[in-house]
């Protein structure tokens, strides 16, 4: 498509906003309901934004308010923790490609996606919907998503920014954390897909960030986004996370959602009268949604998009299998067909193939490992699929059937409802009945082949026990027909870890603070997370980041680093050893040893997945950018420090296969830092990496516009408010638990302000109202205020 700068929509659209009014502009810069910008008299066309981090999900009908209707059926690719342990570029690229299609088949203009924050705990609710814990993997691989998407001239709109690592409190918990980390972890993969992808929409996360929510955060939005890293698309709001709208124009955030009646309107008119806000922030708002709308016209006016929705169901397939990493074989699998198998396990019939929230989406078609083994394979359920409870009966019985079988496959996993959008996972373990099931039905048959389901790292003690065990994340909706072609050989298990399997999650560094007290969360790891804890603590994982075997061997040899200066090259020989054709992830890692500040281990720098015929091999390339080499300065820069660093090709972070050591000269000037005492920094410590003292956090009473619908029903009025909503809550959620866990989740985290930026009806004077009659503040509420 046409290069943003370059076409005439931005100049067609401030041309256009000359002329109008400030009201006309305040109508723009919200949407106009659920789904929908606002069209103007024929003016400014309306047009349509869906959620789609790996489906489109656009409603079929009139839109509720939280988005729950019945979705017109689109492919259902697998999550981003699935596709990130691909770790192929060039298959993201193609599933954006798909989503882009179908975006555009269906007119809509914008698809809410990918979603790229970092995995800091396993716990967090919505990792499945995040690519990994690390950012060079995580942005690359947003990159390949974006730039698919937008290649079908569909927006896609990268979210959510940013350090939204945790479902608890995620509407108004506040996030402290030093700058360096911020810029080193959690922001890197939101600049790299500017810099490679070119995005046209931003979304914002619900939480703050030191203080400031990300919608109001103008140091988040205009001056890193905007000014630093080039950013010149729309920004728009989470659904209800609008919290100041005055102050996020001035911030730099063009577009709230949902519509509603125009909750803040009063409250920014005043901002324009008083002078706090210059129009002209508003008009530039107004101009990129307007920009953004004539571009979605001009898309729904051309030509339809073809889509062929059985190419899009075999490309599921195939990154299904790509994804699927095989994390411990003793040769049993590949096998060599289905005779003598037996089947334990309610997924294998029901499977978890997608997360639970938001981000459902309604398959095409639906393939199970059971229909596509055979109905005739022998076949226990094993366990409830909603809870995924067993009894001792059910157990006994998948025992003997595993006892009569030549070798088993055991599918388990998460049942949906501990693994959602809204709340943060109780538990990084299978339930404590299905753990028994898997060490009975080992200890009947000792082929056994345990298959996981499931959209984040999990606690596996009993890892060692199956003769192999797979981990097939959350697949889509082709995932049975992935998952049987790893299982009987006729596709490679292309999967590696995009995230580091614990031994004990209680070990971790953020664990300690995970989620936090209510309304704060502290990040005092610093920036270890994930392997880089492992590696700088020596503290093994379960299965290190990167780790994953295939269906042959693999030599990796003769690194050389090429180029000078901060612009090198790694260039290594790989060769396909084993007896079959398959594919390797290499990894190059650097590290910098005598660094004068606190440095990982390892950092990963750069990939590339190579595909070989047996005995075949091939030099690779893999380029290393001045930003692999650089560290956030406490004078607020990236800088090089000057000195030896050693580059590393490697197969995970822990199989490091050849080491080169380069120097690099430059005059940046790096300040010293003191390294903490362990992995948790204390009080003295976070204080000094943030450079200032630790705030308190923010005090439940009195309540306010954001307190949280849970906060407030601990008062006797608030108790009433919040039962009506849940009772309404249930109605409108039906026999669906999935939606009734969600809706539960939503009213539980709303702050009192969504009542009214959702679009109820309630506007502001009226929620102050309410919240002056449950603090009781009796004056107030007669006055009116």
């Amino acid at each position: 498509m046409a290069d943003h700068a370059e076409d005439g929509f931005p100049a067609d659209a401030e041309r256009l906003v000359t002329g109008l009014t400030v009201d006309e502009c305040l109508r723009l810069v919200r949407g106009k309901d659920f789904w929908n910008t606002t069209d103007l008299d024929g003016r400014v066309p309306s047009v349509m934004l869906t959620d789609g981090p790996h489906g489109l999900r656009k409603q079929a009908g009139a839109a509720d308010h939280i988005g729950l209707s019945d979705a017109v059926p689109a492919t259902c690719f697998p999550v981003a923790a699935a596709l990130a342990a691909t770790w192929d570029v060039e298959l993201v690229r193609e599933v954006g490609e798909a989503l882009g299609r179908e975006a555009r088949a269906a007119d809509v203009a914008v698809l809410l996606g990918p979603g790229l924050n970092m995995k800091r705990h396993p716990r967090g609710g919505r990792n499945f919907e995040y690519f990994s814990e690390d950012p060079v993997l995580s942005g690359s691989l947003a990159a390949a998503l974006v730039e698919g998407v937008q290649s079908q001239g569909v927006v896609a709109c990268p979210k959510h920014f940013a350090a939204n690592n945790q479902e608890t409190m995620r509407m108004v918990v506040d996030t402290v954390v030093d700058e360096r980390t911020l810029r080193e972890v959690y922001l890197r993969g939101f600049e790299m897909v500017v810099e490679r992808a070119r995005p046209q929409a931003f979304m914002t996360a619900y939480n703050r960030i030191n203080g400031t929510y990300c919608s109001d955060n103008s140091w988040l939005v205009r001056d890193v986004l905007r000014r630093e890293w080039g950013f010149d698309g729309l920004v728009m709001s989470d659904w209800g996370g609008t919290n100041d709208r005055a102050a996020a124009l001035r911030a730099g955030l063009d577009l709230e959602m949902p519509g509603n009646s125009g909750t803040f309107d009063d409250e920014v008119r005043a901002a324009l009268a008083d002078g706090s806000l210059d129009e002209s922030l508003l008009r530039a708002s107004a101009s990129r949604v307007v920009e953004m709308a004539l571009r979605g016209d001009a898309l729904r006016c051309g030509a339809r998009a073809d889509v062929d929705l059985d190419a899009h169901h075999e490309l599921a397939r195939r990154a299904a299998a790509e994804a699927t990493v095989l994390l411990t074989n003793d040769g049993t699998l590949p096998l060599a067909s289905a005779e003598g198998l037996a089947i334990v396990g309610a997924f294998a019939e029901t499977p978890r193939y997608q997360g639970a929230g938001s981000s459902r989406v309604n398959p095409t078609r639906l393939d199970s490992l059971r229909d596509v083994l055979g109905r005739d394979v022998p076949f226990v359920a094993g366990y409830d699929a909603d809870s995924g409870e067993c009894t001792r009966m059910q157990r006994a019985e998948a025992a003997d059937l595993a006892r009569a079988a030549a070798v088993v496959v055991l599918v388990v996993g998460v049942p949906a409802r501990l693994e959602a959008e809204t709340r943060d996972r109780p538990t990084v373990r299978l339930t404590a009945s299905m753990e028994k099931l898997v060490l009975e039905v080992c200890e009947a048959n000792p082929r056994t082949v345990v298959v996981l389901q499931n959209g984040g790292a999990l606690e596996l003690d009993w890892a060692d026990r199956p003769a192999a065990l797979v981990e097939a994340y959350l697949g889509g909706q082709a995932s049975g027909l992935g998952l049987a072609d790893v299982l009987l050989g006729r596709a490679e298990p292309g999967g590696r870890l995009a995230e580091s399997f614990p031994v004990a999650t209680a070990a971790l560094p953020a664990d300690a603070n995970f989620p936090g007290p209510p309304r704060q969360v502290q990040y005092r790891e610093g920036p270890w997370v994930g392997y880089r804890f492992h590696d700088a603590y020596a503290v093994a994982a379960r299965f290190p980041f990167g780790h994953g075997l295939g269906y042959t061997t693999w030599d990796v040899r003769g690194l050389r680093v090429e180029g000078d200066g901060v612009r090198r090259t790694a260039v290594v020989t790989v060769q396909n050893t084993g007896a079959r054709k398959g594919s390797a992830v290499v990894q190059v890692y650097v590290r910098k040893p005598d660094s004068v500040v606190p440095r990982a281990a390892k950092e990963l720098a750069g990939f590339v997945r190579v595909h070989l015929e047996a005995g075949a091999s091939c030099e690779v390339q893999i380029p290393l950018e001045r930003r692999v080499f650089s560290l956030w300065d406490r004078a607020g820069r990236w800088v090089v420090e000057a000195g030896d660093y050693d580059v590393m090709a490697a197969t995970s972070s822990v199989d490091v296969r050849d080491v080169a050591t380069i120097r690099i000269e430059s005059d940046d000037v790096v300040t010293p830092v003191r390294a903490t005492a362990g992995p948790v920094a204390t009080d003295a410590e976070f204080a000094a990496m943030l450079g200032h003292d630790i705030p308190v956090p923010e005090p439940l009473r009195p309540f306010r516009r954001t307190s949280t619908m849970s906060e407030v029903a601990q008062s006797r009025v608030g108790g009433v408010l919040v039962g009506l909503m849940k009772r309404q809550m249930a109605k409108m959620a039906g026999d669906d638990p999935e939606t009734r866990d969600l809706l539960e989740g939503v009213v539980a985290g709303l702050p009192v302000r969504g009542l009214a930026a959702m679009g109820d009806g309630l506007t502001l004077p009226a929620i102050d109202r309410v919240l002056a009659l449950l603090n009781g503040q009796w004056v107030e509420v007669v006055r009116g205020r």
